[in-house]
């Protein structure tokens, strides 16, 4: 195993993952569950585009590309889960086979990168998400999605605790309030890994030819 000290260690595409968490129409779209029940889905929206940049460098340079969506169904509630806080409103985020659960626009994983399904917050718990990156010789993952303070911050911890090198793009993240934003960030910070820009991920790939990506 390799120590990856600095970021551009940390981002090689030789040891990295992308990790994009939950990027789905119920938590960005206004019209999704998150923004129908009154959650500022602004700040969703707008990290969008950095996400799409980071996606378009990323398969530019052959970096492992791997999307998070969240579905859920009666095969999969259980009564701690149904009756959180968010679902007191009733059962409608990311139903299975429903316009809600699929990925927003302009997030489309190309034929080579890999779509993990969860249950639960986080993207390790009862998913082959660390079976691929240990297939593939994943070191480090660069994290991020929607909610910085929910699932994309379940999902960082788990994989730190599954020694992983954890990077959060704090600019491809995005909360329903600033202060629970912000607040994940300097957590991570403090405790879990690097907390970082887009650009500043895109920085350490200038000068990387470009490739194609490796399928999965």
């Amino acid at each position: 195993m390799e120590i990856l000290k600095t970021l551009k260690e940390r981002c090689d595409p030789r040891y990295a993952a992308l990790i994009v968490v939950d990027v789905q129409n119920d938590f960005v779209s206004p019209q999704g569950s998150a923004g129908t029940r009154g959650d500022d889905v602004g700040a969703a929206m707008a990290m969008v585009p950095n996400l799409m940049r980071l996606l378009e460098e990323g398969r530019r340079v052959g970096l492992t590309i791997i999307y998070i969506k969240t579905i859920h169904s009666e095969w999969t509630d259980t009564p701690s889960w149904i009756y959180r806080t968010s679902q007191k409103s009733g059962l409608n985020t990311c139903r299975e086979g429903t316009w809600g659960a699929e990925l927003y626009e302009g997030i489309s994983p190309l034929p080579n990168e890999r779509v993990v399904i969860k249950h639960r917050y986080s993207a390790f718990i009862n998913t082959d998400l660390n079976t691929v990156l240990k297939a593939r010789g994943i070191q480090s993952i660069l994290v991020c999605g929607v909610a910085t303070n929910v699932c994309v911050e379940t999902t960082a911890r788990d994989g730190y605790m599954y020694d992983y090198y954890v990077t959060m793009i704090d600019d491809c993240s995005a909360a329903y309030e600033a202060k629970l934003h912000m607040g994940t960030l300097e957590n991570i910070r403090r405790h879990f890994g690097l907390v970082v820009s887009a650009n500043q991920i895109i920085e350490n790939w200038s000068e990387m030819p470009g490739k194609r990506a490796a399928g999965l």
